[in-house]
This record gives structure tokens, sequence and C-alpha cells, in this order.
């Protein structure tokens, strides 16, 4: 794969979320993915739960793309932005920092790790 390919599957996961489209077609099976205060999920199952969980505390988000910093060596892919939207609560943020760390092999996310402060919404 080019740099170009794996940044575009990461790009497309993020606007995945933020258009609230599927995205478990970009992801392994076998994938880790991590979010600060839920953990390590292994696999589609585990990986399934944590983003299901994620879907009723969050009511929508959006992604600032024309910002977003990438960089890309080898497999893995680094997004870092920022981000703005609600949570079902009634909580927004407007500004809130992030960085996503992507491993992509044969056109597939084999690991993602989610980093943010998970008190984004009280700032």
């Amino acid at each position: 794969m080019t740099d170009e390919e794996r940044k575009s599957i990461a790009a497309e996961y993020l606007k995945s979320l933020d258009y609230k489209r599927d995205f478990y077609h970009l992801i392994a099976e076998d994938a880790e993915v991590y979010f600060p205060n839920w953990g390590v999920a292994r696999g589609a199952e585990e990986y399934k739960k944590l983003f299901s969980h994620l879907g009723t505390l969050v009511q929508d988000f959006t992604h600032f793309h024309a910002y977003i910093n990438w960089i890309i060596q080898g497999d893995m892919v680094v997004a870092e932005g920022s981000s703005k939207g609600s949570l079902k609560s009634g909580e927004t943020w407007s500004d809130s920092k992030w960085c996503d760390v992507f491993e992509i092999r044969d056109g597939k996310i084999q690991r993602l790790y989610i980093y943010l402060d998970p008190e984004y919404s009280r700032y």
C-alpha cells in the first residue's frame, strides 16, 4: 500500500464517524482499538461493543478535516486534530484536541489507538 492509500483509509474512517456512516468494513476482524476510560478492545466483537457504547453517549461531532496534521511512516498513520460536538446529555465541546494512531495493512485498520481527554466536553 502507498502512503496516500493508508491516509485515505484513515480519512474515510474519520469522515464516516462524522456522517454516522458504517466504518466497520475499514477495520480488520482481529484489530485492536483503544479508547480512554474504556481500554483496549481486541477483535470485532469487542470493538463493536466499544463503538456501540460510545454511540449511547455521543450525539454528534465533527472533525476539522482541513486542519488535521498527518504523519505517515510505513504502516503507521498518525492523525492529529480537533473536533466539536455534543453528548446526548446536552454537554458540548468546540475545540477538543485528539490524536489517532493507526496501523493500516492490506487495506484494513489493524490497530487504532484513540487519544483524547476523556473529559473533553467539560471545557
